[in-house]
């Protein structure tokens, strides 16, 4: 089973339209809720949705304070428009640095003219009657130039500056992206919450199940998270993306085993086996009000480690053989 989101680094509100602040992706075992919480720039937020967002599930809240006033669903970037988008803004911004290595050379050159002239000891001469205003005129001649020099530099840093961040833009709206939502609020800084859901398998299911010859087994559900996504806070909760309540959700690591739930199921027809050669068996039944989905299971007898079982899953009310063979 392959986990879902291939490129959830993806999900990013455009840097030039808004800032994003809080970022989440709660896994469920059947899909993956991604909230964002971000501020307008200049009252415009722009929102990448991910092509794997299921229908109707997009989600656009004002925080207080903040009043949301048009909202337009715009298509996304295609990755070679973007790719061509990319290698001009590339190209631009080596020529304004090349810009900056000549007005250093410049500058070197200008500094040194006017230290030379201040320097200079007056002399008078046939051709120079009046050598304090020869040098006063150098010398103001090689400051403008120097002021100069330093205007055109500013000006390549800051067009570098605007630069990269549009290239930061450019790469945070995800190729391919189905939608872009543009969100437009009042105030021109105002906050907003985007709550979107991801189909497929979110983290994948492992169990350990725990015997002691008596009536009930002790079960511990674990979920194998996906990789590490930068910049987002990841939560797993044991139920389903259906489900309306996520407030069992705990934080976790990205690629972790982490611990989502205990359960007590009643056991019976336990059936350990005898010899050097491992075999088990026994019946659970569910009581939950939900299902447990299928995994792999780590079995534990009297709390000696039996072997691995692939676990087939029980839905609520139902009942399952578990066999170690």
């Amino acid at each position: 089973m392959k986990h879902l989101i291939p490129a959830l680094g993806l999900l990013f509100l455009s840097g030039t339209a808004a800032m994003a602040e809080n970022r989440s992706i709660t896994y469920f075992r059947d899909g993956a809720v991604v909230e964002v919480e971000a501020r307008a720039s200049r009252g415009i937020a722009r929102i990448a949705v991910s092509a794997d967002a299921m229908e109707n599930t997009l989600r656009i809240k004002p925080l207080p304070g903040t009043g949301i006033r048009q909202v337009d669903i715009l298509p996304g970037r295609t990755a070679n428009k973007g790719a061509a988008e990319l290698e001009r803004l590339q190209e631009r911004k080596g020529r304004l640095e090349d810009r900056l290595k000549a007005l250093a050379t410049r500058e070197e050159i200008f500094t040194s003219a006017a230290k030379s002239q201040s320097g200079k000891a007056p002399r008078r001469t046939k051709t120079n009657p009046d050598p304090v205003q020869s040098i006063r005129q150098g010398t103001e001649f090689a400051i403008a130039q120097l002021e100069a020099v330093y205007t055109a530099r500013r000006t390549a840093e800051q067009e570098i500056r605007h630069i990269n961040e549009r290239m930061a833009a450019v790469r945070s709206t995800p190729a391919g992206a189905d939608r872009i939502a543009r969100v437009a609020v009042t105030p021109h800084d105002g906050r907003i919450r985007v709550r979107y859901a991801l189909a497929g398998p979110g983290w994948l299911p492992r169990y350990d199940f725990r015997l002691n010859g008596g009536a009930s087994a002790h079960i511990t559900l674990y979920g194998q998270l996906p990789a590490a996504m930068a910049g987002y806070r990841l939560l797993a909760a044991p139920g389903s993306i259906d489900d309306p309540d996520d407030a069992h959700a705990v934080p976790v690591a990205a690629g972790s085993l982490a611990r989502l739930a205990e359960y007590t199921l009643p056991v019976g027809r336990e059936e350990p086996g005898a010899g050097l050669r491992t075999s088990f068996s026994c019946l659970l039944t569910n009581p939950q009000a939900s299902s447990l989905p299928a995994g792999e299971a780590d079995l534990f007898r009297n709390g000696e480690y039996l072997g691995k079982v692939r676990f087939q899953g029980i839905s609520s009310g139902g009942s399952r053989q578990v066999s170690l063979q």
